[in-house]
């Protein structure tokens, strides 16, 4: 693995809240073009680390460099600027919008246009406007959400839902994607469809930051693990390397791991 390679690098990470450490020196680095994976029981610190790449928390100490630029102390609006998208566990949708006008709410962080030159609907505008849209429409066709663009969000099934909120999120044009617990709350059809859904999101150059519980998605999909425990490192390596890790057994897998999907 050579530095250029790397998109992310965290080194020694820590924080705390109170008397709580919820990050204990976490340090681990994402290649490009990959589905890098966090898991670990519940209280691990996977979505406090999340917080605190996209700016939402300020870590106590540790770096945090994206492409090689330190992140630590920007705001979220301008790590999200540098090419940082994520979703949530709960659902963040405008219920009462259209598929299109949702995902391209994820577009307009990447719009130009004065709040005066909207108001006098310039060409320029409308040029953007078009060119934002077009960006849209790619999101909702990887996704395979064109046929729904119209339709309210909030009358799609749950699946739909979960997959318009990763198209919005693509919209954004990122680099680096982050899924808080896509898979959360779908069926074994559905799960089979987010799976093929991240391939295709790879295999469109964006790199993956995936946390998530559903251990056979996990070891399905993802090229490396990054396991947490008490908001440290427990293991780090490739899916056969941490199913035949016997920390990690121990510590949360549990037993026998022999996954399929």
């Amino acid at each position: 693995m050579t530095h250029s390679s790397i998109l992310l690098a965290v080194e020694a990470l820590e924080q705390s809240f109170g008397g709580v450490m919820a990050l204990a020196g976490v340090s681990f680095q994402t290649p490009e073009n990959l589905i890098y994976a966090i898991i670990g029981p519940n209280g691990a610190g996977k979505t406090t680390l999340f917080n605190v790449l996209c700016g939402f928390y300020q870590p106590t100490a540790g770096h945090l460099r994206f492409d090689g630029q330190e992140l630590r102390g920007l705001p979220s609006h301008r790590i999200a600027a540098l090419g940082i998208a994520r979703t949530f566990q709960n659902l963040q949708l405008f219920f009462n919008m259209t598929v299109l006008e949702n995902v391209m709410v994820g577009c307009h962080l990447r719009g130009r246009t004065s709040l005066l030159a909207a108001a006098l609907r310039l060409p320029k505008v409308r040029h953007e406007e078009r060119r934002l849209r077009q960006w849209a429409g790619e999101a909702l066709e990887l996704c395979e959400l064109s046929s729904h663009a119209e339709r309210s969000a909030g009358a799609l099934p749950y699946g739909l839902m979960k997959r318009v909120e990763i198209a919005r999120a693509l919209a954004a044009k990122p680099r680096l994607l982050l899924l808080d617990e896509p898979a959360a709350g779908l069926n074994d059809t559905e799960t089979m469809a987010l799976r093929d859904l991240l391939s295709r999101i790879r295999a469109a150059g964006v790199t993956i930051l995936l946390v998530e519980h559903h251990m056979p998605l996990v070891m399905s999909v993802s090229d490396r693990l990054l396991v947490l425990d008490y908001g440290s490192v427990l293991a780090e390596g490739a899916p056969a390397e941490i199913q035949a890790n016997p920390r990690v057994i121990a510590a949360y897998l549990g037993g026998a791991v022999q996954y399929a999907i």
